[in-house]
């Protein structure tokens, strides 16, 4: 059985751990942890936010499995994916990227189709994002047969709506990505794509499709319906799409199937969300091989779960890992320096002399250079302690001798003032006295903290929801426009259905400037 498992980690050298590890931190034990407890042949991480000056040994190379990354190029700390291979499905080709710009001339994987309505600047900007990376697997059937599997892991832009653009660049890459599949498909391999596509593609797939204008229009959904096919309609037949959404395809009624939340609003305690994570195979594998087809809503550590399935075919690694192999980069491979090694001190060893056999005090005696002897005209210590004797640490604290020194010298307390008392004061005289100076003091403190109170008046009090009768927790616009930057309330509960009293209300109140 081969078992497959698609994660948008959400970057890969601080996940935020959750259920999966609650002990080591360190990214060597984090890695391992997270790939033996996902339990997958092959594990594809998508989000991984590390470029190649960044990625450390310990990441890369986990013992017993062999990873493939692509990086961003564009931009640091963003996008990026990345292939982990346990060693006993050892990909035979491995490439970046869905062009061929980055492709090897050794261990690529080929079959790119007609790309003709793209330019070369074009190719090279999709590319560019570390959005895909393709390991090419041989499989064996059940019936023993031999045949030829490409993983396709990928992240598929998201559309900002205030960015016009990224919507244009997102269905350009939607439409690279299906060219490099079907040529895949054409050239006798079995295809997998799975990863975020970043498009919820039916109103089951999303928790307020309802409330969406025009959901079924959006582009991205009419590209998922001219990729996939019917799992109720189209499954059985051999025309049509050529790829099946394989969780559907199990699943086809399964409600409230999400795989992706919003963290600042705590959504996945109430399960609101949508279906973004996919694992999509082509129409004869998944109806011949596929066994099942999961989500991992437990597992925590990003703001989106793991996804997997199970094939009833058996992997056949390669002898030798692709070039692409992260354990064959200069910097891991033993080739290239680091700058640390030049800062790890040597052990010298021990100079042997010629005089070997002589004691050790003999040797010292011998190297020591012979001086001649010098007539000092300083005093010993004992001659210079008599003329002149060091002053003790406490001489420099005593009174000088220029001012007239008193014995018990006592000081009057400033925070306290007595009252003089005469032969003719009563006692109870003095203590009124006493009481009535404090009473004047702690008036006085008080009027000072007043004044300050009013001068430093401190946040407001935190309102109220509407709904609940809840403190309201405060938020910050961060969407360009001229409410940027601006604070406001609403209600702190997680955001869920409308129908569940339980969820998030519409409580809403703009901070008063200070």
């Amino acid at each position: 059985m081969l078992r497959l498992i698609s994660w948008n980690i959400n970057g890969i050298r601080s996940p935020q751990q959750g259920a999966l590890s609650q002990e080591a931190r360190n990214s060597a034990m984090t890695t391992k942890r997270i790939l033996d407890e996902l339990d997958a042949d092959i594990v594809c991480f998508q989000e991984t936010k590390v470029t190649r000056d960044v990625l450390t040994e310990p990441l890369a190379i986990v013992e017993g499995y062999n990873s493939y990354f692509s990086f961003s190029r564009s931009r640091s700390g963003y996008s990026g994916v990345a292939t982990f291979c346990k060693n006993s499905a050892a990909p035979v080709a491995a490439e970046e990227g869905l062009s061929g710009l980055f492709a090897t001339q050794n261990g690529n994987v080929g079959c790119y189709g007609n790309m003709d309505e793209f330019t070369p600047e074009e190719l090279r900007a999709l590319d560019s994002e570390g959005r895909a990376l393709l390991t090419k697997h041989k499989i064996c059937t059940l019936e023993g047969k031999e045949k030829t599997l490409t993983l396709i892991n990928v992240y598929c832009p998201h559309a900002d709506p205030g960015k016009p653009e990224r919507l244009t660049f997102k269905l350009r890459f939607y439409r690279l990505l299906q060219i490099r599949a079907e040529a895949l498909l054409a050239a006798g391999s079995h295809v997998i794509i799975l990863g975020d596509l970043n498009t919820a593609h039916r109103p089951i797939d999303h928790c307020d499709a309802a409330n969406l204008e025009c959901f079924e229009e959006d582009p991205g959904r009419k590209w998922m319906d001219g990729l996939l096919s019917n799992p109720e309609g189209q499954a059985g037949s051999q025309v049509g799409p050529p790829f099946i959404d394989s969780f559907r395809y199990f699943q086809p009624k399964q409600e409230r199937a999400f795989t992706c939340w919003s963290v600042v609003s705590g959504a996945r305690h109430l399960n609101y969300g949508t279906r973004i994570d996919y694992v999509l195979g082509d129409r004869t594998l998944v109806m011949d091989t596929f066994q099942t087809s999961f989500l991992l809503p437990k597992v925590m550590g990003s703001d989106h779960c793991p996804v997997g399935a199970a094939l009833n075919v058996s992997s056949v690694p390669a002898k030798q890992c692709p070039p692409l192999c992260t354990r064959f980069l200069p910097e891991f491979a033993g080739t290239q320096l680091k700058i640390l090694h030049f800062l790890v001190p040597l052990e010298q060893e021990p100079v042997l002399e010629q005089s070997v056999m002589q004691p050790s005090n003999q040797i010292q005696v011998q190297k020591r250079p012979k001086k001649a002897p010098v007539c000092s005209t300083k005093p010993w210590p004992d001659q210079a302690s008599s003329r002149r004797k060091q002053k003790d640490l406490m001489s420099y604290f005593q009174p000088s001798s220029s001012h007239p020194q008193t014995s018990d010298l006592n000081l009057p307390h400033l925070p306290v003032m007595m009252p003089h008392v005469t032969p003719e004061t009563s006692e109870e005289e003095v203590m009124a006295k006493v009481v009535e100076e404090q009473a004047k003091a702690k008036d006085e403190k008080e009027v000072r903290t007043l004044f300050w109170k009013t001068v430093l008046g401190g946040p407001s009090p935190v309102p109220l929801c509407g709904g609940h009768k809840e403190p309201c927790v405060m938020r910050t616009v961060k969407k360009s426009g001229p409410n940027l930057g601006r604070h406001f309330y609403m209600c702190a509960r997680p955001q869920g259905p409308p129908s569940d009293p339980s969820s998030r209300c519409n409580f809403f109140l703009w901070r008063k400037p200070s």
